[in-house]
């Protein structure tokens, strides 16, 4: 694949974009964790705390890479502003759903929040399913994580 400078770009952008998502729910994750959450009763699937870090980097990259297949295309803008709008909405959610949980310590309304989360992942990936195939399945582990994600909040908040 022979990537432009302009793409290039873009590709950057994307990434610090979406890593940057991940740094700022880490404000609210990282302190919680040795205090807050470590007091809370977890479901026999909690994976360990060491796995979240590593999990998301991957997701937040992946989403980057999908997001920039999208915008890379250049077509007009009425094409690509719906699936990029969409993808801003759902980014916007996960770093919302760190500040509730993580922040707030409000399981019940993390859950809310992540169920909305979800439903704008599988909109991001209608809207990119029809520009690229390839940027709409780079989505998906996303939405297996924050499937498996929604049943850990769900059960944390009914444990607790």
């Amino acid at each position: 694949m022979n990537i432009k400078a302009n793409e290039l770009k873009q590709l950057i952008a994307s990434l610090a974009i979406c890593l940057a998502v991940g740094l700022a729910g880490s404000f609210f994750t990282s302190p919680a964790i040795p205090t807050w959450y470590a007091q809370l009763s977890k479901p026999t699937f909690n994976p360990p705390n060491w796995l979240f870090g590593p999990v998301w980097t991957v997701l937040y990259i992946l989403m980057a890479v999908a997001v920039w297949l999208i915008w890379r295309q250049g077509r007009p803008t009425g094409e690509v502003k719906l699936p990029l709008a969409l993808f801003a909405l759902q980014l916007a959610l996960n770093l919302l759903w760190s500040f509730i949980f993580f922040g707030c310590h409000a399981p019940l309304y993390a859950y809310v929040e992540i169920m909305l989360l979800w439903l704008a992942i599988v909109f991001t990936i209608i809207g990119f399913t029809r520009l690229s195939h390839p940027a709409a399945w780079l989505m998906f582990p996303y939405l297996l994580w924050v499937t498996y994600a929604s049943l850990l909040n769900y059960t944390i908040w009914k444990l607790n």
